[in-house]
Formats: structure tokens, C-alpha cells, sequence
């Protein structure tokens, strides 16, 4: 009985992985045939399938905006601030801010059709170095074990 299980589990996996029948030939939109599974119906027509087109109705051929934030964190130090304008496809703007070191960055950068993205990048300030501590060197001395049983 155990054989005719077996037997039965065997011909589902085949018939499920494709083997029986004559393969079906399907012309992807790429252009090269490949072989897929076989039909299940042979009266069951393959359809292939026809990707739709989203269309983005708040498409806008010519953007405008501007746009701008500045940070000025006393308790963390952060320093930072962007600038930014589009015309059309042209974007202008600019971005600070203070590196680790305490110089501060800043880069202008443009961008359009004909050009790309150009950045120029200005450092500003000396490099303010830390005052390191010396490190404390702990030693820990362990109790010698003793055993009261």
C-alpha cells in the first residue's frame, strides 16, 4: 500500500514539474523563445501578458521649487543647513556643515541637461584638535579564594 502512495506522490511531482507532455514554445516580450511548462488544457489558449502603463496625472514638465532649512543644535553641536532651487531642469544650490574636525564644509553644486552635476566643494576654518586625556589604567586584584564547607 505504502508503494502505491509512493507511486502516486511520484507521478504528481513529475506532472507538476512539467515532464509530461510536449513542451510549449513562448515568445517572451524580449524576443528569444524559451521553452516553459506544458499546458494543462491543450484547448487552453497562452495569453501572454500585457504590462500596463502607469501614467502619473501630477506629472509636471517644467518643476519649480525652492527650499531651504538651517539647524543650529547648541546641546549636540550639529551645524548644518541646504539651499536648493529648480527651474525646469536646472537645480542650483548649496550645503553646509561641520565636520568632526571643526572645519566647515561647504559645497555648491548645479545640476542640468547639458552640463550634469558640478559641485565645488570650500572647507572654512583651522582644525581645532581635542585635548585627549590620558588613559586610566585600572588594575583589579582578585581576593584569594577560600572555601568554608
Amino acid at each position: 500500500m505504502a508503494l502505491k502512495f509512493v507511486a502516486l506522490f511520484a507521478l504528481v511531482a513529475v506532472a507538476n514539474a512539467g515532464y509530461l507532455g510536449a513542451p510549449a514554445v513562448v515568445a517572451p516580450a524580449y524576443g528569444h523563445a524559451a521553452y516553459a511548462r506544458p499546458l494543462a488544457y491543450a484547448a487552453k489558449a497562452v495569453v501572454p501578458a500585457v504590462a500596463k502603463v502607469a501614467v502619473d496625472t501630477d506629472y509636471d514638465p517644467n518643476p519649480h521649487y525652492s527650499y531651504s532649512y538651517d539647524i543650529q543644535d547648541a546641546l549636540t553641536g550639529d551645524s548644518k543647513g541646504q539651499t536648493e532651487t529648480r527651474d525646469g531642469d536646472v537645480v542650483h544650490g548649496s550645503y553646509s556643515l561641520v565636520e568632526p574636525d571643526g572645519t566647515r564644509r561647504t559645497v555648491e553644486y548645479t545640476a542640468d541637461p547639458v552640463n550634469g552635476f558640478n559641485a565645488v566643494v570650500h572647507r572654512e576654518g583651522a582644525v581645532v584638535k581635542a585635548a585627549v586625556a590620558a588613559p586610566v589604567v585600572a588594575k583589579a586584584f582578585a581576593a584569594p579564594y577560600a572555601y568554608h564547607g
